[in-house]
């Protein structure tokens, strides 16, 4: 239970949110996001992300989508040395408009679902776990799982971590 590991929020942390991505042909990275994660996995982290996907219960793409436009971020962490061990996407809409996604959930952040099955699923210490997110309900998902959130402003992504992240020894 000693792992250390960084949650991201995906649209407006790691790409740009240019509202319901769901292709790399959509995709902008945030700039020093690959080198962020490159850096990250090499020092030893688990990266995650958590990642509430309402285009999915709304009907504009399908979960299959998602899976193909994370695994292809992936290979794209990969060419900085960089691995999201797990990408953890929410597809329900209290709502929405797909019947089967029409529901209230303990997934959908600011719900902590997510983060709460990858600190049981990988065995993770939660005092040495953060989350980097660019809204407020990123950051209560992080309070209501018992682990520090910070909220990214925007800009470079690595800069960032680099100034808030604090040392955590291994």
């Amino acid at each position: 239970m000693n792992k250390k590991a960084i949650f991201f929020d995906r649209d407006g942390v790691l790409n740009e949110d240019d509202g319901y991505v769901h292709s790399m042909d959509q995709l902008r990275w945030v700039k020093g996001a690959r080198e962020a994660a490159g850096r990250l996995t090499k020092e030893g982290w688990l990266l995650f992300v958590v990642t509430n996907q309402s285009g999915v219960a709304r009907g504009y793409y399908g979960e299959e989508d998602v899976v193909r436009l994370h695994q292809a971020m992936n290979e794209e962490f990969g060419k900085y040395g960089g691995r999201i061990t797990e990408f953890f996407y929410c597809p329900h809409l209290p709502g929405a408009p797909v019947s089967r996604y029409d529901k209230v959930c303990s997934c959908r952040k600011p719900e902590p679902g997510m983060i709460l099955k990858a600190l049981s699923k990988y065995g993770l210490d939660r005092n040495r776990c953060f989350l980097f997110g660019d809204g407020e309900r990123d950051i209560e998902a992080a309070r209501r799982a018992g682990i520090q959130g910070f909220l990214f402003p925007g800009g470079n992504l690595d800069t960032f971590i680099r100034k808030v992240l604090p040392p955590i020894k291994d």
